[in-house]
């Protein structure tokens, strides 16, 4: 099988497309034919690897794990003998998270992994591109205490975590201001925000206004530049302030909202496998609207 592998850290030509045979199906897996995957800011993280903290989880010298890439979308092919919660040919999407390995033609997962049908309203390329984002979103915005309304504000509100994050925010009742470039200002109206800041042309801690949560959805504010523009008791999280541990119960509930049409994933570029390296350049720009996804 096809597999993107990622040897050493380094640049986005480090990813190298590498035949290597297909894994074997345990007892209780699922063999898995992937449609789609994504190329993440956490991919580029991994693999650029410029953090002591993610050399010392992944690997100091090179890679423990090669093969890169979180969330997937694609149909099951083989089935183990204890396997019964799935079949042949079933649909699915899943989410590896911190485990990665969804960067090949192939995978095998635990029929209890972070995995379940997928959406019917969404195409593979759709579904692939929920997980990640989606799982990131609700872990941080449920750490802010997120509830019926609240005012929040969304920095970095145009990527992959704020786009499903203005979504999620709007599910949960609150009043969303999104924080982006003027460009990004008709997709994030689109997707529920009540207001929009321009970061290039003003600074949203100035405004006057304040807020019950700040989300920075990239790591790019700071709690102490920020903390004039909350309420007595409002709350400051930011995604560099911690990892999302993958759920099922978290895809279990985005699959709902998915089917219920409170939540739509946002695709900027899909790239065929053989243009991944491509796809990590493209995001390591950190200019995408939402997710860019890799097509098998």
């Amino acid at each position: 099988m096809k597999t993107a592998i990622c040897t050493k850290y380094g640049t986005p030509d480090v990813i190298q497309i590498k035949e290597v045979k297909t894994p074997t199906v345990q007892d209780d897996q699922v063999l898995i034919k992937v449609h789609a995957t994504t190329v993440t800011s956490g991919d580029c993280v991994l693999r650029n690897s410029k953090m002591l903290v993610m050399r010392l989880l992944f690997g100091l010298t090179k890679p423990r794990k090669d093969i890169l890439g979180s969330e997937l979308s694609g149909t099951i092919e083989v089935v183990g003998k204890n396997v019964t919660k799935f079949k042949k040919g079933d649909s699915i999407i899943a989410y590896t998270g911190m485990q990665v390995g969804a960067h090949a033609e192939y995978i095998t997962l635990s029929e209890n992994a972070v995995l379940t049908a997928k959406p019917e309203n969404m195409t593979f390329e759709e579904s692939a591109a929920i997980a990640f984002g989606g799982t990131t979103a609700l872990y941080f915005l449920r750490k802010g205490n997120i509830h019926n309304g609240q005012n929040v504000l969304i920095f970095g509100a145009s990527g992959a975590v704020g786009t499903s994050a203005i979504q999620l925010a709007k599910h949960f009742g609150a009043t969303v201001t999104a924080v982006c470039s003027s460009r990004n200002f008709e997709l994030v109206r689109s997707l529920g925000a009540d207001h929009v800041i321009d970061y290039t042309q003003e600074d949203f801690s100035k405004k006057g206004t304040r807020y019950d949560l700040i989300f920075d959805a990239v790591g790019k504010s700071s709690k102490s530049s920020s903390k004039q523009a909350l309420t007595l008791s409002g709350k400051y999280i930011s995604v560099a302030g911690g990892l999302a541990k993958e759920n099922l119960d978290d895809l279990l509930l985005l699959k709902e909202l998915v089917e219920a049409g409170e939540l739509k994933s946002v695709i900027d570029q899909c790239y065929p496998f053989e243009q991944i390296s491509q796809a990590h350049a493209y995001v390591e720009k950190g200019h995408k609207q939402g997710n860019v996804v890799i097509t098998l």
